[in-house]
């Protein structure tokens, strides 16, 4: 743990909300990471008490930040840097158990999709990524 600032980047790697510091770069570049509700960049410093919105896959959480670090470590010491917010836990879990409850693509179609089930199923699947 260091002292009072750490770039996004690095913290975000730390924190071990991203597999690689190249991947919290690429997702802080790409606006996926706000600070206190606005857009960053990967080089911004981040401070004790700073509220982070971060979109994950098909999530997305808010955490205050509660520790800094600059290096990774365990997961145990990954989870100590933050907490998340109620509000954000709440609607993880009501986003996930609907998840769970929704059919999967394709559920009505029998057998193989011929071509034109196929075009609308890439069509579902793309206007949810752009969804989420």
């Amino acid at each position: 743990m260091t002292g009072e600032k750490v770039r996004i980047d690095k913290w975000l790697w730390a924190a071990r909300f991203f597999k690689t510091r190249t991947l919290a770069t690429e997702a802080v570049a790409g606006g996926r990471v706000h600070l206190e509700g606005a857009r960053i960049k990967p080089s911004r410093d981040v401070q004790v008490g700073d509220r982070l919105e971060i979109t994950a896959g098909e999530s997305t959480l808010t955490v205050v930040v509660r520790a800094l670090a600059d290096r990774r470590g365990s997961a145990t010491v990954a989870a100590t840097l933050y907490d998340e917010t109620a509000e954000s836990r709440e609607k993880r879990e009501r986003e996930r158990e609907q998840r769970r409850l929704a059919p999967p693509p394709g559920a009505d179609m029998h057998g193989r999709p011929s071509g034109r089930d196929r075009r609308r199923l890439e069509a579902q699947r793309a206007s949810q990524r752009r969804r989420g």
